[in-house]
């Protein structure tokens, strides 16, 4: 049966906060990695020879015989209290995190707690500032709830903290958002001092500090550096984190500690999102915690990742033309290469994707959509060896191309 004599297609008018708000450009250059030729320097996934498959399986399958009731019922927002006090434990032993007014809850996936306590603290207009470039699954989440990311450049060790304060006090800003080890996407890990200075000036200025820290246990170089959190006694600080890079992204699982008055408030707004994160997985992530074999685990994902970095830098130091450079990291999935202002990055990134090797664009990374960067990220945790090799070949020789064109 048909209603009129014409078929009208629907006019859809969305809500102002995301009508303007643009794809994440990863999620679509994710597209073009289904093509099984394509080189994936553009993913920021872990290395499936880093899944720990077998004992996902087992303890799965232990849960759902032991546990089943537990594993498929509702839960509490909070998450699987297990869970939660095995990772306030984590953070007090390995990073010296003070339990002292804190509380832990459990999230679906990193993203979500970043999302939250944004959601918390903020209103919409309301600024928030954030390393230039910086990751932007938190960029369109605070843009999507009516935030104005402020970027602040970053030094060779992290954020200018000169240029952090300038915004401070010209923007007013109550929130900022920092990845201090290394950074998404540059690969940067700011450094102790820098980390005392931003930290001071919050509590001088009564900001908050989201710190995300997803790779922080991902180091595979050089000495580790206190989190912000481990010298925060003035609840200055919101530490966000996951299980994503360190057991397995598809399980979702990530968490935040925060004074006890922030998660009260998360939680709430966690309760309109989801309920709860998924029982089976929390509980999943539990026993990998208590399994005994965590740490011997990320110690070896971490040493693939230093092998697969080196020899990614050792070919862009081999083949690369001088007039590009890239940071040098000691940790995490990401390095960051920047170009010239005579060379069109747009360009470049199809270039590359005709030759069948994938980059995300810097300006992805931009706190202003639009923005324009000279930059690219390559990550080094996705490809094989021969693809790193072959891919940074390639990169090279378009590189020299378009150099020389100019």
């Amino acid at each position: 049966m048909t209603y009129g004599k014409e078929k009208k297609e629907m006019e859809y008018i969305f809500s102002d906060s995301l009508a303007e708000l643009r794809p994440s450009a990863i999620r679509e250059i994710f597209k073009s990695l289904g093509d099984p030729e394509m080189i994936a320097f553009a993913a920021g996934n872990p290395s499936p020879e880093a899944f720990p498959v077998e004992l996902v399986r087992r303890e799965c399958s232990r849960i759902l015989a032991e546990q089943p009731v537990t594993a498929l019922q509702y839960g509490t927002t909070e998450g699987y209290t297990p869970l939660r006090r095995a990772i306030e434990s984590r953070l007090t032993e390995r990073f010296g995190h003070t339990r002292d007014g804190n509380d832990v809850m459990v999230t679906t996936g990193g993203e979500q707690g970043i999302e939250l306590a944004c959601k918390a603290l903020c209103n919409p207009g309301d600024a928030v500032l954030c390393e230039e470039p910086s990751f932007i699954g938190a960029l369109n989440s605070f843009r999507s709830l009516g935030a104005v990311p402020v970027g602040v450049p970053m030094d060779a060790d992290g954020i200018n903290v000169e240029a952090f304060e300038e915004a401070a006090v010209r923007t007013g800003a109550r929130l900022a958002y920092l990845i201090p080890t290394f950074q998404n996407p540059s690969g940067i890990t700011m450094s102790a001092e820098k980390r005392r200075a931003v930290y001071e000036i919050a509590c001088r200025r009564s900001i908050i500090i989201i710190e995300d820290n997803p790779y922080g246990e991902l180091r595979f170089a050089g000495s580790g550096v206190d989190t912000i959190k481990s010298i925060d006694r003035e609840g200055a600080v919101i530490y966000c984190s996951s299980f994503s890079k360190i057991l397995a992204p598809g399980i979702r699982i990530g968490f935040v500690q925060a004074p006890i008055a922030v998660i009260s408030k998360m939680v709430v707004a966690k309760q309109v999102e989801d309920v709860h994160t998924p029982m089976l997985t929390q509980m999943l992530a539990y026993a990998f915690m208590q399994s005994g074999t965590m740490d011997e685990h990320i110690r070896s994902a971490a040493e693939l990742y230093g092998k697969k970095c080196a020899l990614m830098l050792s070919r862009l130091d081999r083949c690369m033309p001088e007039q590009v450079s890239y940071t040098r990291p000691e940790g995490g999935l990401f390095l960051w290469c920047t170009y010239p202002e005579s060379v069109d990055i747009t360009e470049l990134t199809a270039r590359l994707l005709e030759e069948k090797v994938a980059v995300v664009p810097g300006s992805a990374f931009c706190s202003v959509q639009g923005g324009v960067s000279h930059s690219i990220r390559l990550n080094y945790s996705t490809p094989s060896d021969e693809q790193i090799e072959r891919g940074v070949e390639i990169l090279a020789r378009v590189s020299r191309e378009l150099l020389g064109k100019n």
